[in-house]
């Protein structure tokens, strides 16, 4: 009999034991350390303004240096703090509903509470925008944003304990109910996880109606059929860089049926750390938190005290944090779709998309492109000075997954340029 008691208090335990369903597996330790520093390291970039998802990955990392990251805070704050002061007010095509989002997260993770206003500004700006953005999707079927930043936006308020006015919420559930969340029949798998967290953070909440609470679950399921479909052959959830939102999403839902998709995905991300594929400091702040099998939820409750501090920066990078053009050179096929224009163009090895570009309009008077800076690095906006919203994809017809600064094409790769409609 007292056998049987052992038993049964062991299949108890199983079951009140928390769900692990994403943890890193053994003998990834330097791996995980590499790409913290990685993030660590740029914080010392004084080129670009503090970039407060780097912020947020770094508090979220199991691992800190904790003079650095309050230094980097100190950079963000002047931003934060300007930001709070200005007028509540959206120009016309600029909605910074992402950007205040992620400062309101930096703000809560920061455990700076010495000046609340500060704080309580930010949350009034968002509220605003939140319904800004609401307003457009009754008026236009569609945020002034789009609905990544529309869901980041309710999670930023979520985890700062506060409560996100039902209607935002319902909008947001019928945009995932119509499958609004993709570009021209594809899915968005990292708009589709964002949602997801952002749902399940606002489901905490004892406010909402009994109705809407069957509509928050229904839309996480889906969520979560989407998403466990969209993984590939070498376990990317959509493709490598919307991955570390997808695995957030299913470690915070938790399920034991679903720890085989996630042990894959996390293959797949070891293998991409270690071929050197994380390089954004906004890629690799989103991956930090699954490093650490923690999610943007865990926002809400960051560590403030006894913050161990091992992080140290080493006076030179890493082979793997250096990217450098190589020696020897590649033909690179650039296309124009719709414009006539079709030109190899030769670069050195190594060499990204954007180099690919500024090298082409300094050699064909016919070719020119302007960019716009964004917190992932520089975005195409015009090509031959038509403005609009440019794909970029590599021969025949496969979209790229990163940035025109962090793709480097093989030799003899197409890179096209299709003007494509959001």
């Amino acid at each position: 009999m007292a056998v049987n008691w052992q038993v049964l208090v062991i299949l108890v335990q199983a079951l009140i034991v928390p769900v692990r369903l994403c943890d890193i597996p053994e003998g990834n330790t330097h791996l995980v350390k590499s790409l913290n520093l990685k993030l660590l390291r740029t914080t010392l970039d004084t080129s670009n303004d503090a970039n407060p998802s780097v912020y947020v990955g770094l508090r979220l990392s199991g691992d800190h240096n904790v003079e650095k990251e309050k230094e980097y805070f100190r950079k963000l704050k002047t931003s934060i703090e300007a930001i709070s002061a200005s007028r509540l007010g959206i120009k016309e095509g600029e909605p910074k509903t992402g950007l205040l989002a992620l400062q309101l997260m930096a703000q809560k993770v920061s455990c700076d509470d010495k000046n609340p206003s500060v704080r309580n500004r930010l949350i009034t700006h968002m509220k605003y925008h939140l319904h800004k953005e609401k307003e457009n999707i009754a008026l236009n079927g569609k945020p002034l944003s789009n609905y990544y930043q529309y869901s980041l936006g309710i999670l930023a308020m979520c985890v700062n304990d506060k409560f996100v006015d039902r209607h935002v919420v319902n909008k947001l559930i019928l945009a995932e109910e119509q499958n609004k969340f993709g570009h021209g029949g594809t899915v968005s798998i990292d708009t589709e996880a964002m949602a997801g967290i952002a749902l399940l953070c606002v489901k905490r909440f004892n406010n909402y109606p009994r109705e809407l609470v069957l509509h928050m679950k229904k839309s996480v399921k889906s969520i979560k059929d989407k998403i466990m479909a969209s993984q590939n052959t070498e376990g990317e959830l959509g493709n490598l860089y919307s991955t570390p939102l997808a695995v957030q999403f299913l470690s915070a839902l938790g399920g034991r049926k679903d720890k085989d998709t996630c042990s894959k995905a996390i293959t797949a991300l070891m293998d991409g750390i270690k071929e050197g594929k994380f390089s954004n400091p906004m890629m690799m702040s989103q991956l930090m938190p699954v490093l650490f099998h923690k999610s943007y939820l865990d926002v809400a409750n960051v560590e403030c005290e006894n913050i161990n501090s091992p992080l140290l920066i080493p006076s030179s990078p890493t082979v793997h944090d250096l990217v450098v053009v190589g020696e020897e050179f590649y033909q690179i096929r650039l296309v124009v779709e719709g414009q006539n224009f079709n030109k190899l163009i030769e670069v050195p090895s190594r060499s990204s998309v954007l180099d690919i570009l500024k090298t082409a309009q300094k050699q064909n008077s016919e070719f020119s492109f302007e960019i716009k800076d964004t917190l992932y690095g520089p975005y195409l906006t015009t090509v031959n000075k038509v403005a609009g919203y440019w794909q970029l994809l590599k021969g025949p017809n496969i979209s790229l997954a990163q940035g025109i600064a962090d793709y480097r094409p093989d030799d003899r790769e197409t890179i096209i340029l299709r003007l494509g409609s959001f």
